[in-house]
C-alpha cells in the first residue's frame, strides 16, 4: 500500500488500562511519553529488571503498577493497549502476538512493521495538543518539527481557545447556525495569510 495510511486519534489513555513490558531505557521513554500526555493514565509496567530512573519517575504517579517479573501472556488479560519495550526482539514478537490474539492494539519499539500505532512527537500549549508523524520514517524530522512548532506557537493561544469555547457554548441555533457563526468570528486569524 503506498502513501501514508495511518489515522491519527487521540485516545483518552486515563479511561483505558496500557500496559507497557519493559523496564529500562525504552520502556522508561515509551512511559515518559503516555504519562506526559496523560497523567491519569493507567499502565501497568511488567519486566523481570527495572531501572533505577523508571522506578523513581512513577513515583508522581499513583495509577502507575510496577510488576517486576517474567512477561506471561495472560498479563494482557487487563489491558486495552500493549507496548511492547523490550530489549529482546523474540519476546516483542511474542508480546504482539499474544496482544493480537486479544484484539488488543499493540506499539513494538524501533520496529514499526510490528506496529499497530506510534507514539508521535506531540506539541501541546494548555488544551492545544498537535501530533506529528512521519510514519515511523524519521522519529528525529517528527522532533525537530516539535521544536519548531513549540517556538512558533504562542503560549497565549491557549487562553484564545479557552474564549472560544466559551464563545461556542454560549451559542444558539442548529449545528449549522453555530459553524457559521465560528467561523466568521475566526476568519480574522487567517485574514492577513490570504
Amino acid at each position: 500500500m503506498e502513501g501514508n495510511q495511518l489515522f491519527p486519534v487521540f485516545i483518552k489513555l486515563n479511561e483505558l488500562h496500557t500496559v507497557v513490558i519493559g523496564g529500562g531505557p525504552v520502556g522508561l521513554e515509551k512511559l515518559t511519553a503516555i504519562l506526559g500526555n496523560s497523567t491519569q493514565a493507567r499502565v501497568t509496567v511488567i519486566a523481570r529488571e527495572i531501572i533505577d530512573e523508571l522506578k523513581d519517575f512513577v513515583v508522581a504517579f499513583p495509577l502507575v503498577e510496577i510488576k517486576q517479573k517474567s512477561f506471561e501472556p495472560h498479563d494482557l488479560n487487563v489491558a486495552n493497549i500493549v507496548v511492547a519495550a523490550t530489549n529482546d526482539n523474540v519476546l516483542n514478537v511474542e508480546i504482539r502476538e499474544a496482544a493480537k490474539l486479544r484484539g488488543l492494539l499493540v506499539n513494538v519499539a524501533d520496529k514499526p512493521e510490528l506496529c499497530d500505532f506510534y507514539l508521535g512527537s506531540i506539541v501541546q500549549k494548555g488544551d492545544l495538543k498537535i501530533a506529528i508523524s512521519t510514519n515511523g520514517k524519521s522519529p528525529t524530522i517528527a522532533k525537530r518539527l516539535k521544536e519548531v512548532l513549540n517556538e512558533s506557537i504562542p503560549e497565549e493561544l491557549d487562553t484564545t481557545l479557552q474564549q472560544m469555547n466559551s464563545l461556542r457554548n454560549s451559542l444558539q441555533g442548529d449545528f449549522s447556525d453555530k459553524v457559521k457563526k465560528l467561523n466568521e468570528v475566526t476568519e480574522i486569524l487567517t485574514r492577513d495569510l490570504k
